[in-house]
Order: C-alpha cells, then structure tokens, then sequence
C-alpha cells in the first residue's frame, strides 16, 4: 500500500505541474488537493506508530491547499489558508520534537545552534523587511506566519544528530524548500510576479512535503 499511495502522489503531482504549464485551472483544481491527500494516505500505511502531530499537520496543509485555491480576490480566503499552514507548522514543529532522540550527546550544541540557525532567521527576517511596505492589511498575519515558518525550519535544523543521517537531512531539506516555496509565493503576491512562479511555487511545495514526510516516517535513532 505503500507503494500505492507513493505513485499516485507522483502521478497527482506530475498531473498538477502539467496542468500550470497547460494552463488547465479546472485540471490544476481537480490534482491539488490530491498532492496532500495521496501523503496522507502513505504516511497512514508507512508504520503502526502513527503520530497525530504529523496527520494534523499534513490534514492541515490539505485545508490550507483548498483555501488559497478558491482565494481568487479575496483576502479574507487567503488569511484562513494562511492561518491553516500556520498551524500545519505548528503542528510540524511538534512532530519533529516527537520524532528526535533524546540524548545530550550528538547534537548541535549552544554556539554551534545559533551559528547554523543564523542564515534561516536572516533569510526569513530579510524577506519581511523587503516585503513589509506591500503588505497592506496583511502585515500582522503575514509576520506572524513568517516567524512560525522560521521556527518550523530552526526546529527540524536541531534534530541534527537526535534521528538517522537519512531522516535528518530528508525533513532539513523539506523544511528548507516549505521555506521556498513560500517566499516565491509571498514575492509573487506582494512584491513583483515571478516568471512561472505557480509551478516553481508547487514543484518546490510538494516536494518539501513529500521529503519532511517520509523523513518523519523513516525516523529511528541516531547512527
């Protein structure tokens, strides 16, 4: 079942980006939600120790899918998808903690923390600055949902050492293009439009999920 679920979200995700690039909206609607609904459905049948954190993220993240698909103009729509994958992250965040070996050796430790979470707060933070004279009505949620990204990705930095090297480098690196992904979009949105910027938003998208899933999935202690 693994197996299963695994090639329909490459089938669901292949059928979205050919969609952007046919400029199929109807199409592109109908593959969407299936990105998230296909992992839901890996992750379910990946192991018996099912953690509760992960789904509601995940369940989460379909819902903000759905919502900034039928935002069109409305900002109102946009600040509840927005407001669903603040809470996917926050959801990601704990999951992340569950899924970490507690030991005090091994790790990132005190200069070595602050030294690799630098460029990610800096990046984030910069980001704000750049955008914050375009966001309109929007500062505060967008702020605040850039702080939790920040965290989520600061968070699956300090599993470094507390998982095996493969779950560790598989959820940094998926935390990495959710940050992205979602810099594109908010640049895209408030800034000036990227070229492509749907496909290069859910190519990078859905392969941060698919990555910070079956790292989660594949988690055991350390090496």
């Amino acid at each position: 079942m693994k197996k299963f679920f695994l090639v329909c979200f490459f089938i669901v995700s292949a059928g979205e980006l050919l969609a952007i690039l046919l400029h199929l909206p109807t199409v592109e609607k109908i593959f969407k939600p299936g990105i998230m609904a296909t992992l839901i459905g890996y992750y379910f049948v990946s192991n018996e120790s099912r953690s509760q954190a992960v789904l509601l993220a995940m369940c989460l993240s379909l819902i903000g899918d759905v919502l900034l698909m039928l935002q069109g103009s409305a900002n109102s729509m946009f600040i509840f998808g927005l407001g669903a994958f603040l809470l996917s992250h926050v959801f990601y965040i704990l999951s992340y903690r569950q899924h970490t070996e507690k030991n005090e050796t091994g790790g990132l430790l005190g200069i070595q923390r602050a030294r690799f979470a630098f460029p990610i707060i800096l990046a984030g933070t910069g980001l704000i600055i750049v955008l914050y004279p375009f966001l309109g009505d929007l500062k505060i949620p967008v702020i605040v949902y850039a702080l939790v990204l920040i965290l989520m990705v600061i968070n699956a930095l300090f599993r470094y050492g507390h998982t095996n090297t493969l779950s560790f480098w598989m959820v940094f690196s998926g935390a990495i293009l959710f940050m992205v992904s979602d810099s594109m979009l908010a640049i895209n949105k408030f800034l000036a439009p990227v070229t492509h910027s749907t496909f290069w938003i859910m190519l990078t998208y859905s392969t941060a999920q698919l990555l910070i899933v079956k790292g989660l999935a594949g988690h055991t202690s350390r090496d």
